[in-house]
């Protein structure tokens, strides 16, 4: 367990942080380095719990304002949402999410994986494959860059 009750993992390059202190998703934790990307989960409880969480707004708004890569499936958009970070982007989501993304200015399309810019989304556990392979190219990519 790390700080605060938190399950960590570490190498040389990468830090998961999981549990229910969400409060310390503001940055990466003393002598880590920042995270190269960010995952939303998808599901329901978890993207509705994160997108009422103020601090976990805050997190992914500023997390899309570095232009690393973001990747959300199924209802993990939403948090997209809350944060206020679609409009004009091009997002595929969970059927009943595709309105509250249209809403808030986004494009929808109902597609398996879709990328703009640095957002990659996914609409259902079926798309896991394309979307897996997907953000697997796109944080590589992203990795490397940050290496340099």
């Amino acid at each position: 367990m790390g700080p605060g009750g938190r399950r960590s993992r570490r190498s040389s390059q990468r830090y998961v942080a999981v549990g229910p202190d969400r409060r310390r998703l503001t940055a990466a934790p003393p002598g880590l380095p920042e995270p190269a990307a960010l995952v939303l989960p998808g599901g329901t409880v978890n993207p509705d719990k994160l997108r009422i969480d103020e601090n976990a707004v805050r997190f992914v708004r500023d997390f899309v304002g570095t232009g690393k890569p973001v990747a959300a499936i199924c209802h993990g958009p939403w948090s997209l949402v809350e944060a206020d970070v679609v409009r004009g982007r091009t997002l595929t989501a969970w059927p009943s999410v595709r309105t509250d993304l249209r809403n808030a200015g986004a494009n929808v399309v109902d597609q398996e994986v879709v990328v703009d810019d640095q957002l990659v989304t996914s609409r259902k556990p079926d798309d896991l494959p394309a979307f897996c392979s997907t953000i697997v190219e796109l944080f590589s990519r992203a990795g490397t860059a940050a290496a340099r």
